[in-house]
């Protein structure tokens, strides 16, 4: 991890609601961003946003998201995520997150993520895939 990993560090990263991103169960006069689609939006932000921060040969991974989902917005709307770091524990890492669109704050929460070494989770990853053949 770079030195520039510490607390206080911001972004802010525009995403347009497109349809794919929204749900259908209400009807096309119903179409919202969906929630699962926000935290997909939130981890991508963060994710990005940290990989700026890191060495050759590091990523992030997701370990805990927590938000407030508090308002619709709408197909077509833009929305801004704004992800600070709150905390920089060893390879962990808190950011707090807002997002509005441009009438209301739809969201506020935090997420967690765990800076690894790409090589060694390959590696982790592959002995877990052996292990689960055998059974």
């Amino acid at each position: 991890m770079k030195d520039s990993l510490k607390a206080g560090v911001s972004t802010t990263r525009r995403f347009v609601i497109d349809r794919g991103r929204t749900i259908d169960f209400m009807g096309e006069e119903g179409r919202v961003y969906a929630t699962p689609d926000l935290v997909r939006d939130i981890e991508i932000t963060c994710r990005d946003f940290l990989l700026e921060h890191l060495d050759t040969g590091e990523d992030t991974v997701g370990t805990r998201i927590e938000i407030d989902h508090m308002a619709a917005t709408l197909l077509g709307m833009a929305v801004e995520i704004t992800v600070t770091v709150s905390e920089v524990k060893g390879r962990a890492v808190t950011l707090s997150i807002d997002a509005s669109d441009p009438v209301d704050k739809i969201c506020k929460g935090s997420h967690s993520r765990f800076v690894v070494d790409v090589a060694k989770t390959k590696e982790r990853l592959l002995a877990k895939a052996a292990k689960a053949k055998q059974g």
